[in-house]
């Protein structure tokens, strides 16, 4: 249903000048802001001019329509010419014209909301349509309409009053341009100070992350000498301790003997958190060899079930070993697949009061790793906790929270890691717990994508980088996050891998052949792939104005920072988000 508001014809510049004011009085009735009314009359005008110059004049009507969405206020513009030549060129842009001519089509269709045209050797149809103001939209009644109608100038205006009127429009357009102009000045002095005080808080935390870099490397460097200062007289503790029990210089009474065991448990307790402090020093300083051999489950098992013996005190709690029948020989440390199992156990024994803690092993054929098992029928773990208790330091409050460091289960993860392997925990309070230990059959060999992830895309990650010990490294810390990992020696043939095989994520360097990665971040900034996640990781140090050059990537990552765990969690996070889990 739609409702004629006004009808002119026109043949002279006068006659558009009238129809000009037409439709701003139409629109200021219908409840249009100054800003529109002008567009809109603007917009009008330009067709009428358009039509009276090649087609000797025209029919323009104003009426209000009600369409499927919102109501509209539509303007159309009719003539009797022979038509419009190569439109679909005008309207593209690509025809040629005089200066200051050819315009008024393209002009007229960016001032407002809908543009529709039709053209032939019978004449020209240009529709303008604008839907109404939110407010106007509901008291716009038929009653209402027919008023508005009523109120439309019945003559037309004289060419003065046209002119003042457009004047008057000039002036008001001059007006809120002067006042954009100053909000945009106001603004542009706010974000140059804003500016100024990121760039120095920028500089400021760079500082305070030397600081701590440095502050963390001598941490690092104070556990490693003073563990090792540790174990010595530990050593001579246990050693002498040995000689009184086996009373070497004479036999101990029942009394004494008690009290040096007590002495003995005491000093092997400081030893093994000795130890842990010293095994996670040398991870963090990346200094602690994983040194590979083959080796069994059952023979791992035979040595576990060996050294733990003497803390299986409990006899309510039986510590099973399923036997290992049928799985493939290992090639990795067996020395640190132990110590993860000890810790493992350890903890399970540790809080399981009554019941079993048994320990397996299974073969994963289809992601090519071996899962070890130890699983409790102990207190169990809270959810909130189930995370917490992998932090280093950080202990679970509980009635069977014996002292301890808190540093066995972390470490026991960092070194499953530094394996290529991983550690998972189901526990629910009071119904036991579960750790399993992954790790690859062969070291260095990535596990596989999981058989539940089969029936989706494998999703990519493009590694850009003329070093090809660093994409080496990349590539099987990505490959073990379950990535599918391309490759690119030099900035030209990443961008052209990245433009053909869209990744979801891309690790770029710097300094390269043929393109940079500057050149390569502003080209893709350039295409389709804007928002790709682009980790910059370069060994060369980057002037403040270069870092604000890539203020676009998703992290700038230095080169001698880059480990297994911190990697695999910058790539889940850039791509799945906060959690970083698919």
């Amino acid at each position: 249903m739609s409702l004629r508001l006004a009808t002119l014809s026109f043949t002279s510049a006068a006659d558009v000048a009238a129809a000009r004011l037409q439709v701003r009085r139409a629109a200021e009735l219908l409840g249009f802001d100054r800003p529109a009314q002008t567009r809109l009359a603007t917009a009008a005008s330009e067709i009428a001019r358009n039509a009276s110059d090649h087609a000797g004049g025209g029919v323009l009507s104003l009426a209000v329509d009600q369409p499927v969405g919102p109501r509209q206020f539509l303007v159309v513009i009719e003539d009797r010419g022979g038509g419009i030549g190569e439109l679909d060129a005008i309207l593209a842009g690509r025809k040629a014209f005089a200066p200051n001519h050819g315009q008024g089509l393209l002009n007229a269709r960016r001032l407002v909301d809908g543009f529709d045209i039709r053209t032939g050797l019978d004449g020209t149809r240009v529709q303008l349509s604008q839907a109404l103001p939110a407010s106007a939209q509901a008291r716009l009644n038929p009653v209402v309409l027919d008023e508005i109608a009523a109120a439309m100038p019945q003559r037309r205006a004289d060419p003065v009053t046209a002119l003042h009127e457009q004047n008057r429009e000039l002036a008001e357009s001059l007006h809120q341009l002067g006042e954009r102009q100053a909000d945009s000045l106001r603004l542009n002095r706010e974000l140059e100070e804003t500016n100024r005080g990121v760039v120095a808080l920028y500089a400021e935390l760079e500082e305070k992350a030397e600081q701590l870099k440095a502050a963390s490397d001598t941490k690092s460097r104070f556990l490693s000498q003073m563990s090792h200062e540790f174990r010595t007289p530990l050593n001579s503790i246990l050693a002498l301790s040995r000689l009184l029990i086996d009373g070497v210089d004479g036999p101990l009474n029942a009394e004494q003997t008690r009290q040096v065991g007590y002495i003995r448990s005491s000093a092997q307790t400081l030893l093994e958190m000795v130890n842990d402090l010293l095994d996670l020093s040398k991870i963090e300083a990346g200094k602690l060899d994983v040194k590979p051999a083959a080796f069994t489950a059952t023979e791992l098992f035979a040595s576990l079930r060996g050294a733990l013996r003497p803390l299986h005190q409990n006899p309510a709690v039986r510590l099973v070993f399923d036997e290992p029948t049928g799985l493939p020989a290992l090639f990795g440390d067996e020395p640190k697949v132990a110590q993860v199992l000890r810790n493992l156990i350890h903890n399970a024994l540790k809080f399981t009061e009554q019941g079993q803690v048994r320990v397996t092993a299974r073969h994963d054929s289809a992601r090519r790793r071996m899962v070890f098992s130890v699983a409790d029928t102990g207190v169990g773990i809270s959810a909130e906790d189930q995370a917490r208790i992998f932090e280093e330091f950080s202990q679970v409050d509980g009635r069977l929270q014996r002292g301890g460091t808190g540093l066995g289960l972390p470490l026991s993860r960092r070194l499953a890691m530094l394996m290529g392997g991983d550690i998972t925990l189901r526990s629910q309070p009071g119904e036991g717990s579960t750790f399993e230990l992954f790790l690859p059959v062969r070291l260095g060999q990535p596990l596989q994508p999981s058989p539940s992830a089969a029936g989706h895309a494998a999703r990519r990650m493009l590694v850009i980088d003329d070093e090809e010990a660093f994409r080496y490294v990349v590539r099987h810390i990505a490959q073990d996050a379950d990535f599918e990992v391309m490759e690119a020696a030099d900035g030209q043939a990443g961008l052209e891998a990245a433009l053909q095989h869209r990744p979801e994520l891309i690790m770029l360097d710097l300094h390269m052949p043929r393109m940079d990665g500057f050149t390569v971040m502003r080209r893709l900034a350039e295409s389709g792939l804007r928002t790709t996640p682009v980790v910059i990781c370069s060994s060369y140090p980057l002037s403040m104005e270069q870092k604000r050059s890539l203020s676009s990537a998703y992290a700038i990552l230095p080169k001698q920072d880059v480990s297994r765990d911190g990697l695999t969690s910058l790539i889940n996070t850039a791509v799945f988000g906060p959690g970083g889990v698919p």
